[in-house]
């Protein structure tokens, strides 16, 4: 079940207003990119997730995550997504999978990056699990 628009402002009315404006904004690219992604906070997580209905229970694939003084935007298949500028943040954490972008109080979001690297990371996670070995194969090649 989709997240509705009031859930999603209950959700934020707890961070800063420019992290919740940032969370907002990202929320709506991720929906952009991916309008059939299915939002959904995760309390636990403290985030809010999107799934693509391609499986029964939906396949989790992007995150939308406020904190205090920055949110992030994220990817499940992050490591296998094409990244030639090296914008992407998480190796450096030794992340496995994920990887993300991260916006301050006072940072610009750029809207073309957030919605290609949602639809590559939708592209990806839709793919069958062979096809992401052969992915992460070449990329270690």
């Amino acid at each position: 079940m989709t997240t509705s628009t009031d859930e999603i402002t209950n959700f934020l009315a707890g961070y800063p207003i420019p992290i919740a404006g940032h969370a907002r904004r990202l929320h709506e690219l991720v929906l952009e990119a991916v309008p059939s992604a299915v939002a959904r906070i995760r309390p636990g997580w403290r985030l809010i997730g999107y799934d693509l209905p391609i499986t029964r229970h939906g396949t989790y694939f992007a995150w939308v995550a406020p904190e205090t003084e920055h949110v992030h935007v994220g990817w499940q298949t992050g490591t296998l997504m094409a990244d030639p500028q090296g914008q992407l943040r998480g190796a450096h954490l030794k992340l496995k999978k994920v990887r993300y972008l991260t916006y301050g109080l006072r940072d610009r979001i750029a809207p073309r990056v957030v919605l290609d690297f949602t639809r590559d990371a939708a592209r990806i996670a839709a793919m069958s699990r062979g096809e992401r070995e052969l992915i992460a194969r070449a990329r270690s090649a």
